[in-house]
């Protein structure tokens, strides 16, 4: 494929990823990693996500940081800490078809997840929160997907969709810091990611402009059910290029 032509896309996948997180709140990795790893190497697609994560969720905490739940947010952050190192090995290690597996599973799971709205009971508990937040540290380590448990968790904790966006926000934050330091000191950084961050920049300052007008206007479960049938069908894709 034509290096421009390449570049293109990577951008256009970058934008896609970022309008999702600026009006969702979430699913910048969900959306960018798989449609990514159909186009370059993980380890190039991983280091770049994680890039557009802390820009992302830095501004949308800004945003929202009076809705936070705290008590739930900092045990979900300490229990991630320790659980990106993990996710971090898998990443430099693994073959990388044994990588868009897992990550595939992940995709369908939670896009199954989302769709069926399973009618789980409430749960409100200190040791779900730390083994949430932990998955949530293995797989940003490994994929930049750190979302998927602690949105479960969000879901199961009953929190108000103002409470959700800002919370979600705040673990991000520390998070997505963590897993774009762990890949620098990784080897990850290369010059061509760099490059390619340079250049998605104002592409991704687009798209959370835009974002963030769709997320007042849009009506968010059509939105919702339309990103999850996305990801399932993305995550299917990862068994079969």
């Amino acid at each position: 494929m034509n290096i421009d032509i390449t570049i293109m896309l990577i951008l256009g996948v970058i934008f896609l990823a970022a309008l999702t997180r600026a009006t969702l709140g979430f699913g910048d990795a969900l959306v960018g990693m798989p449609l990514l790893a159909l186009m370059v190497d993980i380890k190039l697609a991983a280091p770049l996500m994680a890039f557009l994560a802390v820009i992302i969720a830095i501004s949308m905490l800004i945003q929202n940081w009076r809705n936070v739940d705290l008590k739930s947010a900092w045990r979900l952050i300490l229990s991630s800490i320790v659980g990106i190192p993990l996710g971090l090995l898998l990443l430099k290690n693994v073959p990388e078809i044994y990588v868009r597996w897992v990550l595939g599973v992940v995709l369908i799971s939670f896009g199954l997840y989302n769709l069926l709205q399973p009618n789980l009971p409430a749960v409100q508990s200190r040791p779900l929160a730390y083994l949430m937040g932990f998955l949530g540290g293995v797989l940003g380590g490994a994929y930049n997907t750190n979302g998927p448990p602690v949105i479960i968790f969000g879901k199961l904790s009953r929190w108000s969709p103002e409470r959700f966006r800002a919370t979600l926000q705040c673990y991000f934050v520390p998070a997505a810091i963590f897993v774009f330091l762990g890949h620098g000191i990784g080897g990850l950084w290369t010059s061509q990611v760099l490059r390619l961050f340079l250049f998605a920049f104002p592409t991704i300052l687009l798209a959370f402009g835009l974002g963030t007008l769709l997320s007042k206007h849009i009506v968010p479960g059509a939105f919702d059910r339309f990103v999850y049938a996305a990801l399932i069908v993305m995550g299917l894709l990862m068994f079969i290029t």
